[in-house]
């Protein structure tokens, strides 16, 4: 089994040197909008569930 979608995240954004802190409040935004598309993945949305989430 591969990967999880978070664990990817954190992955990428620690080879970026990016800060714990940065990382932690990527990964809130991302759970937040996973979790108000009913836990859909986000490969399977597209603009339309990004304006639903924005507005």
């Amino acid at each position: 089994m591969g990967k999880k979608l978070l664990d990817i995240m954190r992955d990428k954004i620690r080879v970026k040197h990016y800060s714990i802190k940065t990382e932690n409040v990527y990964i809130y935004w991302v759970k937040k909008y996973i979790l108000f598309h009913n836990k859909r993945h986000p490969n399977t949305m597209g603009k339309k569930e990004i304006e639903e989430y924005l507005t």
